[in-house]
């Protein structure tokens, strides 16, 4: 037994390095291993826990709709589809560009879709120049005419919206501000000449 333990001495006292001995015990390596495979198992394990933690603590701060609430939300949505297939069919009946008879070919741009809005409307082309000159005045039939007291489009209608009555898309489609336009002026002057006329000596309104 002496022997041995001198021998372990002396190779202790010869190395100088009992740490580089205890790296090299095989009982050092297997308690490593072991560590090793302790610590992937945890973090296997608390991967696996993070999430599951998570979705209760979301599930826990978000409780499901109440029956009341989920009525309420069916109701809006079906109030929303309603008005707009209702929009929908309301547009499907105001048309963005009109049948433009023969004797309207030498016009172009808004000035055709007057010509032919007049024609429908029971103006016959005497009254062409008259409206012509009426708007060039209001708008330069611009038809996203406007200026700083919110009169609008080729009519220059003031308020704007008042041709809603005509359409929704009174901003956009200019066959809804002509038409607003023309039954205005028959309304209130009779003929677009006599609306010129009257906007000749007094100014047009």
């Amino acid at each position: 037994m002496v022997p041995a333990i001198g021998a372990v001495t002396a190779v202790a006292a010869i190395t100088g390095d009992p740490a580089g001995l205890d790296a090299q015990h095989p009982g050092r390596a297997a308690a490593e291993q072991q560590a090793e495979a302790a610590i992937e198992e945890f973090r296997h394990r608390h991967v696996d826990y993070l999430p599951e933690t998570a979705d209760v603590t979301v599930k826990a701060e978000a409780p499901a709709d109440s029956p009341i609430e989920q009525a309420t939300g069916l109701n809006e949505a079906e109030s929303a589809a309603r008005q707009a297939a209702e929009a929908a069919e309301a547009a499907a009946d105001r048309p963005t560009s009109v049948d433009v008879p023969s004797r309207c070919g030498e016009h172009s741009g808004n000035r055709t879709t007057r010509c032919a809005l007049m024609l429908a409307a029971g103006f016959g082309p005497d009254q062409f120049a008259c409206l012509d000159l009426l708007w060039d005045e209001e708008s330069g039939w611009n038809a996203l005419a406007e200026n700083s007291i919110g009169a609008y489009g080729i009519p220059q209608a003031c308020p704007g919206n008042q041709m809603s009555g005509v359409g929704d898309d009174w901003r956009t489609n200019p066959v809804t501000p002509i038409t607003w336009g023309l039954g205005y002026i028959e309304d209130r002057y009779d003929t677009p000449c006599d609306a010129w006329a009257h906007s000749e000596a007094e100014g047009f309104s």
